[in-house]
């Protein structure tokens, strides 16, 4: 079992979306996987709620002590993705010390960038006394079609010394739409935003692959 963090203390960081649609992909490839919801707004339980058929279970963890308590809670389950807190420093923390891997999604804009410096602080602290466990990467979301701000983001990114996914997640009406449902663009008929969201979970998980297997 290995668990993935979706975190960034900064809301409307596209976390819930990617979170959800991460989880649905790693369903798609045949794995067995548990949606975390961290956060108090509850989000990712509105979304689960819409839809009696999801073929995903989700759980709430929305106190720092519960989510240490998820390694052995979700053992039986190949992958946990825990959609993060916003602004709540210990379910952050929390999901830190739990997570094999963070995923943090940035918009392409200053606020984000900057919001992130803090997160990145806890994941380095963590990483120095575990053998770089979690390992960690940005994700730039919420990108324009046909603007060139994404690759802007990466340049100020950098000095963070942290990997960013090439892999970038557009701004497509489908992602609120399907969320409204309680569905993915698994369920959509686009495939843009199907080839993204795929080549997302394919990137994760060839930079993750070698943990994953040495935690297995």
């Amino acid at each position: 079992m290995s668990i993935i963090s979706v975190l960034n203390p900064k809301g409307g960081s596209g976390k819930t979306t990617i979170s959800t649609n991460l989880a649905r992909s790693l369903h798609e490839c045949g794995h067995s996987v548990l949606i975390v919801d961290s956060d108090p707004q509850g989000s990712a339980r509105d979304w689960h709620a819409a839809n009696e058929d999801n073929p995903l279970e989700l759980v709430a963890l929305d106190r720092p002590n519960n989510v240490k308590t998820l390694a052995s809670m979700a053992a039986n389950y190949d992958y946990v993705v825990i959609d993060g807190a916003a602004k709540l420093e210990d379910m952050i923390a929390a999901a830190i010390k739990v997570s094999d891997f963070v995923l943090i999604p940035v918009q392409p804009s200053p606020y984000d960038i900057w919001a992130a410096s803090d997160l990145v602080d806890f994941i380095k602290a963590r990483q120095e006394v575990t053998d770089g466990v979690p390992l960690a990467s940005f994700v730039i979301s919420c990108v324009v079609e046909g603007t060139r701000l994404g690759g802007d983001v990466r340049t100020a990114l950098d000095e963070y010394a942290l990997p960013v996914f090439e892999t970038t997640i557009t701004q497509r009406q489908v992602y609120p739409q399907t969320a409204s449902e309680g569905l993915t663009v698994y369920d959509a008929d686009n495939a843009k935003a199907k080839a993204e969201t795929t080549a997302l979970t394919d990137e994760l998980l060839d930079m993750f692959a070698p943990v994953a297997r040495e935690v297995a």
